[in-house]
């Protein structure tokens, strides 16, 4: 039987909160490490004969508190394992052992696989010390966190939060940035320094903004946000989004929300997706924010709809898109890698294979053009079959032959018209043309949906030229001949090269 570990807790800091078990088996240990002597506890125990080990000399030779805690683990154990039966080992950590001390963690899962009797006694933590100096009930909603490891997901403005392990300046800088992705830069926190430590507590409250200016950050140092659940903080949050849309699909919801089928929103979500693609082109983003959020409504009463009926609901989908995009990305998430964008591709095509196969699905007896989607915009669709035609060598050799191939698809609609060929037949020749000239855009590198683009609004703007033209002559393009029109169109031009 080997010795036995005690995890102790010395508390929040004020020496007059040690409870007396505590200190007799401190008193009685055969050794006490001590996690860190940067605690107020430290000199009580000093005055009270106890020695202590720290393992303060970890912190300075190990590059991370990870390896530092691991380290710490290691050293107990082997401690524990090599004494003789009966000795007491005790390791104090500062507050409650069970309150951010990832070594104690540790020690609870590997001490049974070791063979070692582990104890835990409780002492005071700085959350009891936090409730009282700050002032809240913890049942009114509550939630602690790491400012290590703090992420804006974890947010929830609705709930009193406490905010520990704020080191220094720098963690209390990563906090702040965390925290301002949800609330205002001027929101008030309260940042407290050594609660219920006489002489050494500091609480006091700042703007956001202000919270990496300022001083005094330490091993005691935490940071409290009090719960808000004004409406304007939560709707920013998803949670409240994904609210709004059950309310409007509710029977005491909007009328029009609730007669919505995926069929009559069909439309909707096409045109929203162009809505988006406008703002993107007038490189707009305030307008583009507000699009966005049209766009994401779409997705919302869409997946609503399947909430309703228990097939699914926008976590599920949430869900399916952090896995695929994670089993997709190797190069991010696993052990491949990709030195550049074609590669990272080469991987994104890999694994959609693999996904495919781990559905019952062979790739292999696929039609090389599935995947592109039935209602896609007619030049899209014509460039994404070609790439992927291209992908097993059916293809041109160069951009001279596709050329070559576009003037024969024009002579061929001339034939067609000349012939005044059946209204059909010339509608396939012209089709054949613009497949053609969809090759040449992939030849060169250009979206030929983005280059049709360019050139749509290359055409408005020069006609509106023409219109405000002649609107300044107090003319319209009703009351204009074709020459003056054509001759204001070659002025637009000469314009726009100037710019």
């Amino acid at each position: 039987m080997s010795a036995t570990l005690t995890v102790v807790g010395l508390g929040s800091g004020n020496p007059d909160r040690l409870t007396l078990g505590i200190i007799k088996k401190l008193k009685a240990a055969s050794v006490v490490y001590v996690r860190t002597q940067e605690h107020p506890v430290m000199a009580a125990l000093t005055e009270l004969e106890i020695a202590t080990q720290s393992f303060d000399g970890l912190y300075e030779t190990l590059a991370s508190f990870p390896e530092v805690y691991a380290a710490i683990t290691s050293k107990l154990i082997e401690e524990a394992r090599s004494a003789a039966e009966g000795t007491d080992i005790v390791y104090a950590v500062p507050g409650h052992p069970m309150v951010a001390e990832s070594a104690v963690s540790q020690l609870r899962q590997r001490c049974p696989e070791e063979g070692i009797e582990l104890q835990i006694l409780g002492g005071e933590s700085f959350l009891d010390e936090a409730f009282v100096r700050l002032g809240f009930d913890p049942i009114e909603g509550f939630q602690l966190l790491d400012a290590s490891g703090i992420r804006s997901a974890q947010l929830q403005p609705e709930l009193h939060t406490l905010i520990g392990q704020v080191y220094d300046s720098f963690t209390a800088s990563e906090t702040k940035l965390c925290l301002m992705e949800l609330y205002p830069p001027e929101y008030e926190v309260v940042v407290g320094h050594a609660l219920g430590v006489e002489n050494e507590e500091n609480i006091v409250t700042v703007p956001l903004y202000e919270l990496d200016r300022l001083e005094g950050y330490g091993n005691l140092s935490l940071v409290y946000v009090p719960a808000n659940r004004e409406e304007k903080l939560r709707n920013r949050t998803f949670a409240r989004l994904h609210e709004i849309v059950d309310i409007l699909r509710s029977p005491d919801g909007c009328p029009w929300d609730r007669e919505q089928t995926h069929e009559s929103l069909r439309k909707n979500l096409i045109e929203e997706t162009y809505e988006v693609l406008e703002t993107i082109d007038e490189d707009d983003p305030d307008h583009m924010k507000e699009e966005l959020g049209d766009l994401l409504l779409q997705i919302m009463l869409h997946s609503q709809m399947e909430e309703e009926l228990g097939t699914f609901n926008v976590f599920d989908v949430i869900e399916g898109l952090n896995d695929k995009l994670i089993f997709r990305h190797p190069h991010v998430f696993g052990d491949k890698n990709a030195n550049d964008a074609e590669e990272a591709l080469i991987n994104w095509e890999g694994m959609k294979a693999e996904e495919k196969r781990r559905k019952g699905v062979k790739p292999e007896e696929l039609s090389a053009l599935s995947g592109v989607p039935r209602d896609l915009p007619a030049l899209m669709k014509a460039y994404k079959l070609q790439k992927k035609a291209s992908k097993v060598g059916f293809d041109w050799e160069n951009a001279t032959d596709c050329l070559a191939k576009v003037r024969e698809e024009i002579e061929e609609l001339q034939e067609a018209i000349d012939t005044d060929a059946a209204a059909e037949d010339q509608i396939l020749e012209l089709g054949d043309l613009l497949f053609a000239v969809t090759n040449v855009a992939r030849f060169i590198g250009a979206d030929p949906e983005e280059a049709l683009t360019r050139t749509n609004r290359k055409f408005v703007r020069r006609f509106q030229y023409i219109e405000q033209s002649l609107r300044a002559k107090g003319m319209s393009v009703e009351d204009s001949s074709l020459e003056e029109m054509e001759e204001l169109w070659q002025e637009a031009k000469t314009e726009e090269r100037k710019v």
